[in-house]
This record gives C-alpha cells, structure tokens and sequence, in this order.
C-alpha cells in the first residue's frame, strides 16, 4: 500500500547519498597534518590525517619557498610520502566530489585569515580568532556553499529579537563554563 507524499520524500532522501557530510568535523582554519601523495607542476596533492577519503591539494603559491620565490617551485615541494602542517584554506562542498584546499604557509600556521562574506574585510579564523565558518545547506538536496564571517557582523545580521541565536553565533566554539549540575544550588540541607 503506497504511504502517503510525505513519506515517499523520506524514504527517497534515505537514498540520496550526501557527499557534504564528508570531513564536515573540518572547517576554514582548522590545523591538519597531512600527507604528500604526489608533485603536480601547480602544487601537491596530500590526504589529511584523517580524512583519507577526502581529495586534498595544496597549491604552489601557498607553500613557503626557501628561494624567496613568490611560491614554491617544484624542487620545493614537501617530499612525496612526508608529512606536513598545513591550514584548511577552503573545503568544496557545493558539487561532488568534496574537497580540501590546504595552506602550508608559516604565517598560516600561525594565525589564518580570510574574507568576512559580510563586510569584505579579513577576519580571523584560527583558535583564538573574530571568525566563525558558516555552513548553508539545504534538506533539499547535497550540497553546501560556505563562508566566513566576523562572529560580529554574522550576529549583526540576525534578527535583534534572536537573542539565543547571536549569543551561540558569538559563543560557538570558544570556551564555555560547564552548565551546573541537576540540582546544584536547589538542595535543601539535610
């Protein structure tokens, strides 16, 4: 007997593989090793530790040069089977398959920027950092466009009423007292 429209939607999205949930514990800014799997004259292709399955590059304009050049030519590249620091710079998401941009730079390392999707300036994404990554997907369908954006500016935008809303976006990720214990402070001595 045929379940009604409703049903038929979930047992068709039970099917549908989602590709963008793949390596979704990784976001811009977050620290990797990986390794080197191969040269290519752009840059080295890598799997981060972890997320095997996943496609990775590193392009050679953000692997530091020894040279001084503005990036590494081939003879610079980590060795292949090496391992490597590296940044997530950028995770695509939005067609399959998914896939990791990676930064070897020192000043990566140290401390990564990138592009507020709401005003334009750098905001910073490492531990410690002004930024957040939002992702945006939809039940829909796979796929998932991402940005970056100032803790401020993303809680800017949401509506003033959404109060518990801007104060996650402001908290989400950074160091937060634990919540008390179920009835800690509601006991009554005996």
């Amino acid at each position: 007997m045929p379940g009604c429209a409703a049903d038929e939607a979930v047992r068709d999205d039970q099917l549908m593989q989602r590709f963008d949930s793949v390596g979704c514990d990784l976001v811009m800014g977050t620290a990797v090793r990986a390794t080197i799997i191969s040269h290519e004259r752009w840059g080295v292709m890598a799997q981060v530790i972890g997320h095997e399955t996943v496609g990775a590059s590193v392009d050679a304009g953000v692997i530091d040069s020894p040279s001084g050049s503005p990036q590494a030519r081939p003879e610079e590249y980590p060795p292949v089977g090496g391992q490597v620091d590296a940044v997530v710079q950028e995770i695509n998401r939005y067609h399959p398959p998914a896939w990791i941009r990676l930064t070897m730079r020192a000043a990566n390392l140290r401390e990564f920027s990138w592009t507020c999707g709401c005003c334009g300036q750098l905001t910073i994404l490492s531990p410690g950092g002004d930024g957040v990554t939002v992702d945006v997907r939809s039940s829909e369908g796979p796929g998932c466009a991402s940005f970056a954006a100032h803790r401020s500016c993303l809680a800017g935008r949401l509506n003033p009423d959404f109060d518990g809303d801007r104060a996650r976006v402001k908290a989400v990720g950074r160091d937060q007292p634990p919540p008390p214990a179920i009835g800690i402070g509601n006991q009554s001595p005996r």
